[in-house]
């Protein structure tokens, strides 16, 4: 019975779906019962550097300098993702997107970055977050909403601890927690 509802869907979802225009199609496709989703835990470490003759952080956009909390400055990153705290540990990947202070009341910013892993199995997947990060708090959630290669799919979350940051010249490094499910 539960066979014949599949068939009568699909034929039925097919008479209906088809577009005068080809912008866009589709096609029914079997639904695996075999399909199975993973937990992959992840932890590295996210090297900020604002100073420098080599900085991996720069302003690309900000308020005047009159403003005492720096409300709506955009930074640009390509930040190296270490198996350790220390910057000349293994590289494992790159932080590559872009971060805003988006709060006018404390120390929050708005994420936009890819996780794009360059060492073992991971070479070449990516993980994407998108989310607010209060910067003041010792342990920070944010979201993981995509990735690519064997993160398709993914959804998730990231913990994200500063590990070390100098007030005075902006460098920071921030361990990062992340537990996703993908296929």
């Amino acid at each position: 019975m539960a066979s014949i509802l599949v068939l009568y869907f699909i034929l039925f979802s097919t008479l209906f779906s088809s577009l005068n225009g080809k912008f866009s199609e589709q096609f029914p496709l079997a639904i695996s019962t075999k399909r199975m989703e993973k937990m992959t835990r992840l932890n590295f470490y996210f090297h900020d550097v604002l100073s420098g003759s080599s900085p991996t952080a720069i302003l690309i956009a900000g308020p005047s300098s009159k403003m005492a909390n720096k409300f709506g400055s955009t930074f640009m990153i390509d930040d190296p993702l270490t198996e350790g705290p220390e910057p000349t540990s293994k590289l494992v990947g790159r932080a590559q997107g872009m971060y805003s202070l988006a709060s006018q009341h404390d120390i929050g910013l708005l994420m936009v970055m890819d996780f794009a892993f360059v060492e073992g199995m991971y070479n070449g997947s990516t993980l994407s977050i998108l989310g607010r990060n209060p910067v003041l708090n010792t342990v920070r959630e944010m979201p993981i909403v995509g990735g690519s290669g064997l993160f398709r799919y993914a959804r998730g979350y990231a913990l994200a601890r500063t590990v070390s940051a100098d007030q005075k010249t902006g460098n920071a490094v921030v361990e990062y927690n992340i537990s996703v499910v993908h296929f």
